[in-house]
């Protein structure tokens, strides 16, 4: 394929993508730089301190306007049994811009104290704001190539939504399995003027996994997992493949490494993306780095995707149920 025609169908790629992620900010590998609270409301309060993660990420890295992002998340336990969430956003994918927050809730449920089983039922406000930047729009003169403005465009076209997550997750001792129902109501579509738009934006997650070992001094803690994705408006979906390793040190620090696999759920043998991560915890600091390579045609024209987490935990209160403890003690 012509670099020409490469670059009009990455160009066309770009737009679809755009419209899609509109209220689906990009989901990669942040949630696993201990973060879980980036897949579902659920996890709001789980554990004894205030956790803030600051997520920055760049997508094919070399490649003018692409998607970049970045993100605060912050959760909070409150009484035994209960948690709040927030996180505030601000995305840009070529033209399109979105900002916004999510509000979240938890409520934590002992189903029984001594097999170890939980249920957390969570619930997310979300704010969006969407905009279409027309500042790049530009045509050129076919025989002077001399900019020419772009008639018929005096604004840019935005607009604002509310929408709510719903989710749950389930805990067998080390097992967790969590379900999120996301942006349950249609978009408002009017203020773009553009009925054809898909105004569907409904979408599943599944995030399972399972923890091998115990966060003891000079320890290994292995944690295979699954996340994966469904869009109801064109049935696309995704699965990640993901494998981390933990090695402890004292008072519960930790370094760690692993992999990442995502994949179309109907080319197994096809993966999107294929990436690293590291990370260590050491006291009330966290820091993260992923990185993804690019597995499409779009490899030779980028360096990949590279995200990184920088953390803090603190305002530590223990808890007096078990519903609401980590896995790891801080």
């Amino acid at each position: 394929m012509k670099l020409k025609n490469l670059l009009i169908a990455f160009f066309l790629f770009a737009i679809t993508f755009g419209y899609g992620q509109e209220l689906n900010l990009p989901v990669y590998t942040q949630y696993l730089a201990d973060n879980d609270f980036v897949v579902s409301p659920t996890f709001a309060g789980i554990g004894d301190y205030l956790k803030i993660r600051a997520n920055g990420l760049t997508q094919w890295v070399g490649i003018k306007d692409a998607p970049d992002n970045q993100s605060v998340y912050a959760d909070i336990r409150i009484g035994d049994r209960s948690g709040l969430g927030a996180s505030f956003y601000n995305d840009r994918n070529g033209n399109t811009i979105q900002t916004g927050a999510k509000f979240s809730f938890a409520h934590h449920l002992i189903l029984d104290v001594t097999s170890e089983q939980y249920l957390s039922l969570g619930l997310s406000l979300n704010v969006n704001n969407f905009r279409i930047d027309i500042n790049n729009f530009v045509n050129y003169n076919e025989s002077t190539g001399a900019p020419i403005p772009v008639t018929g465009i005096e604004d840019d076209r935005r607009t604002s939504n509310i929408n709510f997550d719903v989710g749950a997750l389930y805990r067998f001792k080390d097992f967790f399995f969590s379900l999120n129902v996301n942006n349950i109501l249609d978009k408002n579509i009017d203020a773009l003027i553009r009925q054809e738009e898909p105004n569907l934006l409904l979408n599943y997650q599944i995030y399972t996994g399972y923890v091998f070992g115990k966060p003891v001094r000079n320890g290994l803690q292995f944690e295979p997992s699954l996340f994966y994705q469904m869009f109801t408006s064109d049935k696309r979906s995704s699965t990640d493949l993901n494998f981390k390793v933990k090695k402890f040190g004292r008072n519960d620090n930790y370094v760690f490494g692993g992999i990442s696999y995502r994949f179309l759920n109907d080319q197994f043998l096809k993966p999107l993306n294929i990436g690293p991560m590291m990370g260590i915890n050491q006291n009330k600091f966290y820091f993260a780095y992923a990185y993804q390579v690019t597995t499409n045609g779009l490899s030779a024209y980028n360096s990949g995707t590279h995200v990184v987490t920088i953390g803090l935990n603190f305002l530590r209160g223990i808890s007096n149920c078990p519903c609401t403890k980590t896995r790891v003690r801080y």
